[in-house]
């Protein structure tokens, strides 16, 4: 396969992924969701194209997004998570046995989640007092529901890697080789 070929489809991938990002100031309440499904486009990139390439489409609309999304907060999601994810779960499916990888990337979640709280306190200085409501400290509660969200989430991505590879790998992998 000829380097114009994987720009050109790299770029399409970059360029759905962005205009998913640029919905989040149109669809306010997608904060979350639209990055999770704007990230969904790097796993054509890293089956097709592999992991050098995948992060390429992660950089691009990462820097896109922060350009042009109206919604920062979804943005720093697709940053810190969202966009890369497929990337670190292929590399951790790949190199690791299924118990090591389950913990590798629930270990990679809950740092990007800590670190997120951390920036809010430390960076944005958001007073820790804003996580309690009734004596209760809410960040461990959003911690749990998040693992179990993240849980689905990985399963999910899991169940659309296979039908990808079912349905579209076959016929793109020969596209992108007859041309």
């Amino acid at each position: 396969m000829n380097q114009s070929l994987k720009l050109t489809f790299s770029s399409m991938l970059t360029a759905i992924s962005t205009v998913i990002m640029v919905l989040s100031g149109i669809i306010p309440v997608g904060t979350y969701a639209i990055p999770a499904l704007a990230g969904i486009f790097t796993v054509p990139a890293v089956i097709e194209l592999g992991s050098g390439w995948a992060m390429s489409v992660y950089a691009a609309v990462s820097v896109l997004s922060a350009l042009l999304a109206g919604d920062k907060e979804a943005v720093l999601c697709y940053i810190a998570l969202f966009g890369c994810y497929p990337v670190v779960k292929a590399q951790i499916e790949k190199k690791c046995g299924k118990m090591s990888g389950i913990i590798l990337k629930f270990a990679f979640f809950n740092a990007v989640a800590v670190a997120g709280f951390y920036i809010a306190i430390y960076v944005l200085s958001v007073p820790k007092s804003s996580f309690s409501l009734f004596g209760i400290y809410l960040p461990w509660i959003f911690l749990l529901i998040g693992n179990v969200v993240f849980a689905v989430y990985d399963y999910a991505m899991s169940l659309i890697i296979m039908a990808y590879c079912k349905k579209f790998h076959h016929r793109i992998s020969k596209w992108l080789q007859l041309h």
